[in-house]
């Protein structure tokens, strides 16, 4: 493989994992990544968790948990299954309208 191919890749599959940044998304997307975030806040407390608890249960450092919880980063649905998993709710429960 290329090492430019690589370092691609590397960069595409980092970014996929940890979250883009929202700063160029619509204001409905970032409108429903907030919803999101406030959905796996409300559960966390329900289940008496603390982010520090959640990431590491999720597969995740603490800090792009914390970005996609905030609605800062978009998250892929692996991500999302990982944290509801976590958490111990169905992931319709955090992706709802």
């Amino acid at each position: 493989m290329p090492r430019c191919s690589f370092l691609f890749f590397r960069r595409a599959t980092r970014a996929a994992w940890t979250g883009a940044p929202l700063a160029h998304a619509p204001k409905r997307v970032i409108a429903r990544h907030r919803a999101i975030g406030d959905r796996i806040r409300a559960a966390l407390l329900h289940a008496n968790l603390s982010q520090e608890q959640a990431a590491p249960r999720a597969g995740m450092t603490l800090a792009p948990y914390n970005r996609i919880e905030q609605g800062h980063s978009a998250s892929l649905i692996d991500s999302l299954i990982r944290i509801a998993d976590a958490i111990g709710v169905p992931l319709a429960d955090l992706v709802r309208e």
